[in-house]
């Protein structure tokens, strides 16, 4: 039964008990989901440079990936970056399908290697799981019940304080642990609300994330083709499916499918990976571990499900790389070029200068002209940097009202200044300047302004 379609004939839900049978591609998830366990719980404390690894802080607008700070002046560059995930992901889905659904997306990885280990190590195996659900409220019912969700709140709370901490930031996150709730109780109420949100993705919601919600089962619709890789049922070979025969009938052969109907037990979503191609399969490989167990047993040849494409199955072609797959791989290379020439030749600190609005020159002493600028500077670096600003022609004078001095690494500081120009240099209404950022005796950035003068006759 499809997973969207995974109700009762009284419109319930149908819960799903899949079995858990562990062949080559399981032992391979479990060493990637592993991998990526351990980074995702010590990666809010790993340093780059003293900046954390990734820091997603949108409250502050200050993002760091792989210790490089990035700021809402750099939001060009996340644009450009998430057009070369869209077309990565077009790519990649044209030539594998879900394949990120079952190896690598979050909710897998902590439904079927956290979660479901959970359940099945506190309430036992499939088939055990189903008849304590089905059975009454006993003792035994009752401590199960209460260790397994007890287990699921303590992860649930786990995985809510280290996203919180891709947030915040780590040391954000222990200044909430260790100190008093009162100073922090906008992060103690969301630890709680992330805690609660992913107790119920994981212990209710479940594989309706992926079969319901989550977009990506539609697109790889529209985006898979007869050359797609995915994990599919070889039913050239497999049909007519009919039990195993100690003596075969030549009148009425069978294919080697033997009908046993584990591939559908062990699927998380709850299809039958037989019936063709089903946006609810997450490519999880479940089915072809436990039938080339199967195949094994009756000394037949692994592979009867297997990674294939349309193509193959038809044709006995080999995996191809077509010309629509060509021009993708060619714009993601000429994006991801772009890319990274932006973000290796970006500056490493950033001066935003702007002339106070609805204000018009005023005249100084010795016969000056001055505008009032403010100035917004950005440090990007991990070092404290001492920042001056100054002018490019020697007859324009620079007189503070708010210095912007001593700038943090990772941090903003503001200017507010005067730009005095002689009255007898002003020759237009507005005149262009220049004004140079300076990081000790570095030149850092060099920004052109407006000044507002009378005119001279």
């Amino acid at each position: 039964m499809s997973g969207l379609l995974a109700a009762k004939e009284t419109g319930e839900r149908k819960w799903m008990y899949p079995l858990i049978r562990k062949g080559v591609y399981y032992r391979w998830r479990s060493a990637i989901s592993y991998v990526y366990l351990i980074f995702f719980f010590t990666g809010p404390f790993i340093r780059i440079g003293a900046q954390p690894l990734l820091l997603l802080n949108f409250i502050e607008r200050r993002f760091v990936i792989l210790g490089q700070v990035f700021w809402p002046q750099d939001i060009f560059l996340f644009m450009l970056a998430s057009l070369v995930f869209l077309v990565c992901v077009v790519l990649f889905t044209m030539a594998f399908g879900r394949l990120f659904c079952g190896w690598i997306c979050p909710q897998t990885i902590f439904m079927d290697m956290v979660f479901r280990k959970i359940e099945e190590w506190v309430e036992g195996d499939a088939n055990k799981r189903r008849k304590l659900d089905a059975g009454p409220w006993t003792w035994e019912k009752i401590w199960k019940k209460s260790a397994k969700h007890k287990l699921f709140v303590i992860v649930s709370f786990l995985i809510a304080n280290t996203f919180l901490a891709y947030i915040i930031g780590s040391e954000n996150l222990l200044k909430i642990v260790n100190e008093p709730i009162a100073l922090h109780w906008m992060g103690f109420a969301s630890i709680w609300v992330f805690t609660l949100i992913f107790y119920l993705v994981y212990s209710q919601v479940r594989e309706l994330v992926c079969t319901v919600i989550c977009p990506y089962g539609r697109l790889q619709s529209v985006l898979t083709d007869k050359d797609t890789l995915m994990v599919a049922y070889n039913d050239v070979r497999g049909e007519p499916r009919g039990k195993l025969q100690k003596t075969p009938d030549l009148l009425n052969l069978k294919g080697d499918c033997v009908d046993c109907g584990l591939c559908v037990s062990v699927c998380p979503t709850g299809i039958d990976i037989r019936n063709g191609t089903q946006i609810e399969c997450i490519n999880c490989t479940a089915c072809i571990d436990v039938c080339d167990d199967v195949m094994h047993k009756i000394g037949k040849p692994a592979n009867l499900i297997g990674y294939y494409s349309e193509n193959m199955i038809r044709t006995q072609k080999k995996p191809s790389f077509t010309l629509r797959m060509k021009g993708y791989a060619v714009v993601i290379t000429v994006l991801i070029s772009v890319l990274c020439y932006f973000i290796f030749s970006r500056s490493d600190m950033d001066m935003t200068v702007m002339r106070s609005a609805g204000t018009l020159y005023q005249e100084q002493p010795n016969g000056y002209i001055s505008n009032i600028y403010s100035a917004e500077i950005i440090n990007k670096t991990n070092e404290d940097r001492q920042i001056t600003i100054q002018t490019t022609d020697a007859t324009i004078k620079i007189k503070y009202i708010q210095t912007p001095g001593k700038i943090e690494k990772g941090g903003m500081v503001k200017a507010l200044f005067f730009v005095m120009i002689p009255a007898s240099h002003i020759k237009t209404a507005k005149t262009e300047i220049s004004l140079k950022l300076f990081a000790g005796h570095r030149l850092k950035q060099t920004v052109s302004t407006t000044f507002v003068g009378p005119v001279n006759d």
